[in-house]
């Protein structure tokens, strides 16, 4: 028994270090999108034609904090803007009318009334699809969601670091809000655990598969997202944004993925349950609905996050009563948790939550791991990817 709490004790650790030194430094909040340097010389009519589309689903309490920043980007080149009403039943295509007359920027915006949702489409990347289609021609698409909000330079730092890189989607992870306990807790590691299975740096290198997007702001190549196939490619996505990533990049196209200040969530989290149902609705998704997956994904995040403290903590009182083979395991656990929760402190200062929180990471990677289970569980009762009155099964 002892050899094999060793052996789990030393597995942990050695897991850890490997992430920490070849997992593309995702524990840092890095690359970073910040204001565009002045482009000297620059025209309006120098400047690549881009339509932003807001897919929007009963969104009218949100738009009236989020909209306006669209609308005023401040771009040089020609900028329209299409929010798709996706069948709301809360006033929204009139909400967005009457921000954008109050922003003074009603030409701006065209406000597209979503049709029926086809067979085997999910209901955001019909209407991406729909509003890139009724964008009309134009160089850039930009996709935001309702509740992103932009700093008027965000729009003209996408398309100069496409245009100087040659890039074909160009990506940024908003800043989540934080507002209570649990979202100190929980907003940050979400974050953190995202860019641990998508490590931004390798989504940007062309030699490596990993392919991945934040769906609250990318900005893509019309070009290249036609002659990687359109949206038919990936109609019945759930977790669209990644899907996007990966098509592009498929096709032969170069992404960019990373952070930026200047793109923040204006929606609040703040209960437990909010991110449990925001967590549940795509990770069993994401797993490829593979109970084997899922098996493996629960052990590996009990090895990596629950054993460390459990461990550490257990061998340090087997240690005080004199269990002298207790040591080791203590030491090892104790430095394995000091690992992960230093690993922790950038995301959370990027968050501007206290490094205080970082040794609870270990209870953020077991609810994590307790969310997985409950999508599992979902779509075995047939309520996977339920989102806003929708519901996608297994078969959709």
């Amino acid at each position: 028994m002892i050899y094999a709490i060793y052996a789990l004790s030393g597995a942990s650790l050695l897991a850890w270090i490997a992430l920490i030194l070849a997992r593309g430094r995702f524990w840092w909040p890095s690359p970073r999108l910040d204001h565009a340097p002045p482009r000297d010389g620059h025209l309006a009519t120098d400047e690549p034609s881009v339509a932003a589309v807001i897919p929007a689903r009963d969104e009218a309490a949100i738009l009236p904090t989020s909209l306006p920043s669209v609308l005023r980007q401040d771009y040089a080149g020609m900028v329209r803007i299409v929010l798709v009403d996706d069948n709301s039943k809360d006033g929204t295509a009139a909400v967005a009318v009457r921000v954008a007359e109050r922003t003074g920027r009603r030409e701006r915006l065209a406000v597209h009334r979503g049709t029926p949702l086809p067979p085997g489409w999910s209901g955001k990347v019909w209407a991406m699809a729909q509003g890139a289609a009724r964008a009309g021609s134009v160089d850039y698409l930009w996709f935001t969601d309702a509740d992103i909000a932009h700093e008027p330079w965000v729009l003209d730092a996408l398309v100069g670091l496409a245009e100087s890189r040659r890039l074909d989607l160009v990506s940024t992870m908003a800043t989540l809000r934080v507002d209570s306990a649990w979202d100190r807790l929980l907003v940050p590691a979400f974050v953190y655990f995202f860019a641990k299975l998508y490590p931004f740096r390798f989504v940007g290198n062309p030699k490596r598969r990993a392919a991945g997007a934040a769906g609250g702001c990318v900005l893509v190549r019309r070009d290249a997202l036609q002659a990687a196939g359109g949206f038919a490619g990936i109609r019945g996505a759930l977790i669209d944004d990644c899907a996007l990533a990966r098509l592009v990049k498929t096709a032969g196209g170069r992404l960019w993925l990373g952070f930026s200040r200047g793109v923040q969530s204006v929606r609040s989290y703040g209960s437990l349950r909010s991110v449990w149902d925001m967590v549940a609705r795509s990770a069993y998704t994401q797993l490829g609905h593979s109970p084997l997956n899922l098996a493996g994904t629960v052990l590996a995040m009990l090895l990596l996050y629950a054993w460390p403290p459990l461990a550490a903590l257990a061998g340090a009182v087997a240690a005080g009563i004199g269990v002298v083979s207790a040591v080791p395991v203590a030491l090892a656990a104790g430095v394995t948790w000091c690992v992960l929760a230093a690993s922790f402190v950038p995301m959370l200062r990027h968050h501007s939550v206290s490094a205080a929180t970082a040794p609870l990471l270990p209870a953020a990677g077991i609810l994590y791991a307790a969310m997985t289970v409950s999508s599992a569980w979902r779509h075995t009762r047939g309520r996977g990817g339920a989102w806003k009155g929708r519901s996608y099964s297994l078969d959709d």
